[in-house]
């Protein structure tokens, strides 16, 4: 083999070696690339019992009622039992005369999560939301409010209540207030996978505040990303050492002729 020829093989070994190397760096890329943008909601969510509407990536309504309960400390209470806000109804059936509470709640708490939040035109996996998102409370326009609720409840602090006095409530009045879902900054946080942004392995474990678990390529039976790297290295290192094996035999060659 010439001298041509030898410098040929070695880069084309060398072009072998590169392709090695970049095939899982841009495997990478795709899977776990950092996102640039920041996230979108999409439509927004709307409580439509009050006409609240919130643009963030949930909305929660949480109702409580003015009820009777055993209290702890029978001193403190009235006669054993004391009142409460509750978001429950509490069983009073075998309560004391004089201490009877609604059998029900006339509205519910609910919550709504956004279905179509994405980042850079890419969807956001749900999980996204709900191991990372922060409820904060919300004080909505209530310019909505349809008329026979507008004829039952009142502004009062952040949200709604049907006491007549605020101060001194009655057994069986409602309070609601609302909160949102935000999201607090992603970075380092999501890899896409699967067309869509979802939380990276260590991110879900902090989020529940548990061991990391197995990296989702293992799961999927695929090699994790380390290990991706260690063998394009590892591949690159076997073509160069091939195209040195190559070049030495053709000096050899040379050498001879």
């Amino acid at each position: 083999m010439n001298r041509v020829a030898a410098v040929r093989a070695w880069f084309a070994f060398a072009l072998a070696a590169m392709v090695c190397v970049a095939a899982p760096a841009a495997a990478q890329d795709e899977d776990s690339g950092e996102p640039l943008g920041e996230p979108v909601a999409g439509p927004g969510l709307r409580d439509r019992d009050f006409g609240v509407l919130s643009r963030q990536f949930g909305l929660d309504r949480r109702v409580e009622m003015y009820q009777w309960r055993r209290s702890a400390d029978p001193v403190a209470g009235q006669g054993g039992y004391e009142r409460i806000w509750n978001s429950a109804p509490i069983d009073s059936s075998q309560f004391a005369p004089g201490h009877v509470n609604p059998t029900r709640m006339p509205l519910e708490n609910r919550r709504w999560w956004s279905e179509s939040a994405t980042l850079d035109g890419r969807p956001l996996d749900s999980e996204v939301l709900r191991a990372l998102g922060e409820w904060k409370v919300f004080r909505p326009n209530f310019s909505r409010l349809p008329a026979n609720l507008s004829a039952t409840f009142q502004p009062e602090g952040d949200g709604l209540g049907s006491s007549e006095n605020p101060l001194a409530p009655q057994i069986g009045d409602l309070r609601v207030s609302w909160r949102e879902l935000r999201l607090p900054p992603l970075e380092g946080k999501l890899e896409l996978r699967d067309a869509a942004w979802r939380l990276k392995p260590e991110a879900a474990a902090a989020a529940l505040n548990a061991a990391p678990p197995r990296p989702i390529a293992t799961v999927l039976g695929e090699q994790p990303r380390d290990d991706r790297w260690s063998w394009g290295w590892l591949v690159a290192g076997v073509a160069l050492a091939a195209a040195l094996l190559l070049w030495l035999r053709a000096r050899r060659q040379k050498r001879a002729a």
